[in-house]
């Protein structure tokens, strides 16, 4: 009875170090109570800015001691009472935490950036406390060594889980854990400030024209836009600002070329020497970055994270950058020096600067294939390439989409579908398409909730595309650029690898596999896009109802590697870039831009624009969670290319091929090794050929 009394005191002293905050009435929290809702959707419309601190601090405290309660098991450790148990804990806070995340980069008020800051130290800390706790590493260590029987999923959750604690600092004395702390504390808050930083920098600048001749060259589908905006603003004339759609309609069409490099300068100085600047950010993030790599024992961040991706070792990457430059390298000075003898037959004198480098290329592209994006936007509509998008992922992956508008959202112009497979309700997915102050630019695919197994039966997953493309106006819709169907595409493949999941742990599920592999499914996709079967089934001009025509299809196909060696270094640039900031000891750092012309001058063809900087609005690496990653879209587009070759080999819509895809990479997640799961379905390693044949650099 004595020993039974101890065991309670202690329980109740453990519970007072997280009792001190008044949670009086947190059952009626929204975000902590029982989801009454349809699939257990997210009750946008409930949640206030207020109910996030609290909900997040009882989250909490009430995973703090779910691992509390796992370290008095008194049994010995074993995959289900230790692995299986962590897996499943802190349920709440990732609930939470899906919400208020997603919130923060789709419909951002200063109020949320205000609580992610507050927020950002508080749940490092409470990571920070699992990672590094002692006793409950000493029970994944047991099982580790001794896993006992288990599956191959199994056996990837257990190393997963086991590297992830010593990735986290669970081997470092206690002096080390406490700089791990800190390092960790002050790296949340640095990528939190650079990511606010990019945000207000490209909402601060705006410009109002209201002389129409300025703006000579622009599609009137722009300027329909630009002026409802300068409407909404109470002004008269045409407002642009540096949202993708805005930017891209001034860069590209603009004969104007001195609005085009004021725009060009404006969005390619955001965050750097303004209101936002992120220069000391940048450094301070390397820094931290560096020595949280050193304190763990690798040689650099750039070690540290390519261990658990395909690539493994910073030599491998720059192997596979280097063998890819030498094809898209003298592709890309050819191209310049082409778009430049087409620029001065126009009579354009000098060198092609930066803000000219579009408009030229749009007008070569137009004038070598006789199509542009004011010639395939009709056939774009944007409900039409849901439609087509829906039917592509229903003929290759049997899925059935339908609308629900009793679903909740938090922005009007969100659009919610159930989705089915075979009957089974595979999926809730959210699409949001269209920019706005609160939201950050660029597209991605996120999720409110991953999909896994239980013991009630399965949680399948809550997916969301957002995205920035061309909105509606008042006398035309939503028509999309071929660069935007893509981007849609691009997008929807990775909600593929979300909604076609079939894991039993949702760490495990869907997109959680290593950076280098997860662009396979999203950028494999955008290959549909110049197909004519594909293209057929729902490119209908929107006022006539015309099919697109099929030789407008053929110049689309031959138009898609205008400038492939162009794009391709222009990827591999940004990739080495990373790389340089994540192998370079940060006291080697002492000017951002200095560093950043190291690595673009090598592969500079066109005159350096003074005073620039890219590296400061870098949101993928340096907020993005792509730090020394972002080499891995180029990694990836040498799988989906090498995969395609085999659907085309087989058939656009061959039911075998894409069966077998599903079976061996969608619904795998990352329950094995990535390689492994390619090999099974390819039955051998990628190639390199087929990316470099289909972009016509070999």
């Amino acid at each position: 009875m004595k020993k039974h009394i101890i065991s309670l005191i202690i329980i109740l002293s453990a519970m007072s170090i997280y009792s001190q905050e008044n949670f009086e009435g947190i059952e009626n929290n929204p975000l902590v109570k029982e989801w009454k809702t349809p699939f257990e959707t997210p009750p946008f419309s409930e949640i206030k800015n207020e109910d996030y601190m609290p909900a997040f601090k009882y989250a909490m405290e009430k995973g703090r001691r779910e691992i509390y309660h796992l370290k008095q098991v008194k049994q010995k450790p074993n995959f289900k009472n230790t692995i299986v148990y962590l897996e499943n804990s802190g349920a709440l806070l990732t609930r939470i935490s899906g919400v208020f995340y997603n919130m923060l980069y789709c419909n951002a008020t200063p109020e949320l950036q205000e609580i992610a800051q507050q927020l950002a130290p508080l749940m490092t800390e409470y990571e920070n406390d699992i990672s590094l706790d002692k006793q409950l590493f000493e029970r994944i260590k047991a099982v580790y060594e001794n896993p006992g029987d288990l599956n191959s999923e199994e056996r990837m959750l257990l190393e997963n889980t086991y590297k992830s604690f010593v990735r986290s600092g669970a081997n470092l004395s206690d002096n080390d854990k406490e700089t791990y702390r800190r390092l960790t504390t002050e790296l949340a808050t640095l990528t939190l400030k650079f990511s606010e930083n990019v945000l207000n920098a490209t909402n601060a600048y705006t410009k109002i024209i209201t002389d129409k001749g300025l703006l000579a060259g622009i599609p009137e589908t722009a300027l329909a836009i630009a002026h409802e905006k300068a409407a909404q603003k109470g002004s008269d004339g045409w407002l642009f600002d540096l949202s993708q759609p805005s930017y891209l309609a001034v860069l590209t069409y603009a004969d104007n070329r001195d609005l085009r490099k004021e725009f060009y300068i404006k969005y390619n100085t955001r965050a750097y020497k303004d209101a936002f600047d992120n220069q000391k950010t940048i450094k301070m993030i390397l820094k931290d970055r560096y020595e949280l790599a050193r304190l763990l024992g690798y040689e650099n961040y750039a070690e540290y994270a390519l261990e658990n991706r395909m690539a493994e070792k910073v030599i491998r990457v720059y192997d596979l950058e280097d063998e890819l430059l030498k094809y898209s390298l003298p592709a890309m000075q050819k191209e310049i020096a082409e778009l430049t003898d087409y620029a001065y037959s126009l009579g354009f004198e000098g060198k092609i600067e930066r803000w000219d480098f579009a408009y030229y290329s749009n007008k070569h592209k137009s004038s070598l294939y006789d199509v542009n994006d004011e010639m395939l936007k009709p056939y774009f509509k944007l409900e039409n390439v849901i439609d087509g998008v829906f039917g592509l992922a229903e003929t290759l992956f049997g899925l059935k989409f339908v609308s629900n508008s009793e679903i909740d959202i938090y922005h009007k112009d969100v659009k919610v579908y159930e989705v089915y497979r075979q009957g089974k309700f595979m999926a809730v997915l959210y699409l949001d398409f269209y920019p706005r102050d609160t939201k950050k630019g660029g597209a991605w695919m996120t999720s409110f909730r991953d999909q896994k197994k239980t013991g009630n039966g399965e949680v399948r997953p809550l997916v969301s595309l957002v995205m920035n493309f061309t909105p509606s106006t008042e006398n035309k819709p939503s028509l999309l650029t071929f660069d935007e169907v893509k981007t849609f595409m691009h997008e929807f493949g990775h909600a593929t690898h979300a909604m076609m999941s079939d894991v039993t742990y949702s760490s495990l599920s869907g997109t959680s596999v290593p950076r280098d592999f997860v662009e396979l499914p999203s950028q494999l996709l955008e290959n549909w896009a110049t197909e004519k079967e594909f293209l057929d089934k729902f490119a209908f001009h929107y006022e006539t109802g015309e099919t697109i025509p099929d030789t407008l299809i053929e110049k689309v196909r031959k138009a898609d590697n205008y400038h492939a060696g162009y794009a391709s270094c222009r990827q591999i640039s940004f990739g080495l870039l990373d790389m340089m900031w994540h192998t370079t000891a940060p006291d080697k750092i002492k000017n951002v831009l200095k560093s950043e012309r190291n690595v673009f001058d090598k592969l500079e063809v066109m005159p350096i624009v003074k005073g620039t900087c890219m590296s400061t609005s870098f949101s993928h690496i340096f907020a993005g969670g792509y730090a020394a990653g972002y080499y891995g879209y180029k990694w990836a587009e040498v799988l989906e290319a090498d995969i395609f070759a085999r659907f085309k080999e087989k058939g656009i819509f061959n039911k075998t091929v894409a069966d077998s895809y599903i079976k061996n990479i969608l619904s795998k997640g990352g329950t094995a090794k990535p390689m492994e799961l390619y090999i099974n379905f390819l039955g051998r390693e990628p190639k390199t050929d087929a990316l470099l044949k289909r972009s016509g650099l070999k």
